[in-house]
C-alpha cells in the first residue's frame, strides 16, 4: 500500500496535493468515499419510491427540458423573476430559505420552478415537485387498509428530499386537516433546514388567508422570496422542443 501510495504520488503534476499522504489517510478517504455513496443511493432510492407512490416524477415531462437559458424574458418584471430564480439556484445550500411564484396561469412559474430543479438535479440534489391536491390524496390514501406507505413514512420522505416544491398552492379544499398536513411538512422542513417552494395563483393576502400567517411566517425565514408573475400568459406561445415556456 505504501508502495502504491508513493507510486501515486510521483505521478502527480507538481503543485498538485494528494487527498491521502499514508494508507490510514488513504482507508479513511475510501470508507467516507462509501459512506457518501451510501447516502446518495439511499437518497435515490427514498426519491423513487416517493415518485412511484405519487404516481409522478420529480420534474414533469413537459417541464424536463426547462432552463432559465431558454425561459422567456422580455419584460423587465420577467427578467428581475429570471434573475431571482438564478441565484436562488446558484445560492441553494447556502440558507435554507424557500420561495414562492405567485402569478396567473401561464406566466412561467413552473417554469423557472423547473429551471431551478433541473439545475439542482444536475448537482446531483433530490427535487420533487407535487400539486397540493394529489399530494393530499396520496395522504388520505395512506389511512386505508393495504396502503404501500403510512402516514408518517410520506411524511418522513416528502421532509428528506432537498428541495420540495408545493404546486397549485390554492386549489385544495382548504380544510383543516390539510391546514394541519402542509404545516408539519413546511414546519418540520425548514426546521431542518430544508426549503420549500411554492407556486400559486394567489395573491400574498388571499394565500396567508389559507395557508395562515404561522405557515407564511415560517416561508419568510432565512432569506425566503416571493416573485410576483404579474404579466399576460404566455401559454398560447407554448410550442413542442427545447424552447418552450409552460405556466
Amino acid at each position: 500500500m505504501s508502495d502504491l501510495i508513493r507510486r501515486l504520488q510521483a505521478a502527480m503534476p507538481a503543485g498538485i496535493k494528494p487527498k491521502f499522504t499514508t494508507p490510514e489517510e488513504w482507508q479513511a478517504w475510501q470508507q467516507e468515499q462509501g459512506r457518501k455513496d451510501s447516502e446518495r443511493i439511499a437518497e435515490l432510492n427514498r426519491v423513487n419510491r416517493l415518485q412511484k407512490i405519487l404516481g409522478r416524477s420529480g420534474i414533469q415531462e413537459l417541464h424536463r427540458t426547462c432552463t432559465f437559458q431558454n425561459y422567456n424574458a422580455d419584460l423587465p418584471a420577467q427578467r428581475n423573476a429570471l434573475d431571482k430564480a438564478k441565484r436562488y439556484a446558484s445560492e441553494f445550500g447556502s440558507r435554507f430559505g424557500g420561495f414562492i411564484f405567485s402569478g396567473g396561469c401561464g406566466t412561467g412559474k413552473n417554469h423557472l420552478a423547473a429551471a431551478i430543479g433541473n439545475h439542482l438535479l444536475s448537482k446531483n440534489k433530490s427535487v420533487l415537485v407535487v400539486t397540493v391536491p394529489d399530494l393530499m390524496m396520496r395522504f388520505r390514501e395512506t389511512y386505508q387498509d393495504g396502503a404501500k406507505l403510512s402516514e408518517a413514512d410520506l411524511m418522513n420522505d416528502l421532509c428528506n428530499v432537498d428541495l420540495l416544491i408545493l404546486d397549485d398552492i390554492g386549489v385544495q379544499r382548504g380544510n383543516q386537516r390539510e391546514e394541519i398536513v402542509l404545516f408539519q411538512i413546511v414546519d418540520r422542513r425548514l426546521s431542518a433546514k430544508k426549503p420549500v417552494g411554492m407556486l400559486t395563483n394567489l395573491d400574498a393576502e388571499k394565500i396567508t388567508a389559507l395557508l395562515t400567517e404561522r405557515i407564511m411566517d415560517r416561508m419568510r425565514m432565512d432569506g425566503g422570496i416571493w416573485v410576483n408573475f404579474d404579466w399576460p400568459s404566455y401559454r398560447k406561445n407554448v410550442r413542442s422542443g427545447p424552447n418552450k415556456q409552460e405556466e
